[in-house]
């Protein structure tokens, strides 16, 4: 009988350690997928920062400026100015549906001009 738990006990830490063993593998399996991960992410956040430059470069307003005039002849584009937005009354209505309601939402809430902030 003690025979019988002693090879019990062996067979059972043999395989307690065979479990432990393979967890190992697992988890260092684990720890280097994260440190991989890491460094792809590293590596994009790299080429974001990267592209995030190479945009606000290529956004300059003079270099925008420059580009609006030596192609003004093809896309005839010109500054904004406040006097090239119309006043909303100005505007025309898609359908005679929705001045009404329109109209409506103007009369209860104001327009900004009334001191009020803007919806």
């Amino acid at each position: 009988m003690k025979g019988l738990i002693t090879i019990g006990l062996a067979l059972l830490v043999m395989g307690l350690g065979f479990w432990a063993y393979q967890e190992n593998y697992a988890t260092q399996a684990s720890l280097r997928e994260v440190r991989d991960l890491r460094g792809q992410i590293a590596a994009a956040q790299a080429r974001l920062d990267r592209l995030e430059a190479e945009w606000a470069y290529l956004n300059r307003p003079d270099r925008l400026r420059d580009l609006a005039e030596i192609n003004f002849q093809r896309l005839e584009l010109l500054p904004l100015m406040p006097e090239a937005f119309a006043a909303v009354d100005e505007v025309p209505m898609p359908s005679d549906t929705l001045a009404p309601v329109l109209s409506e939402l103007i009369v209860s809430h104001g327009t900004p001009g009334d001191g009020e902030e803007p919806l």
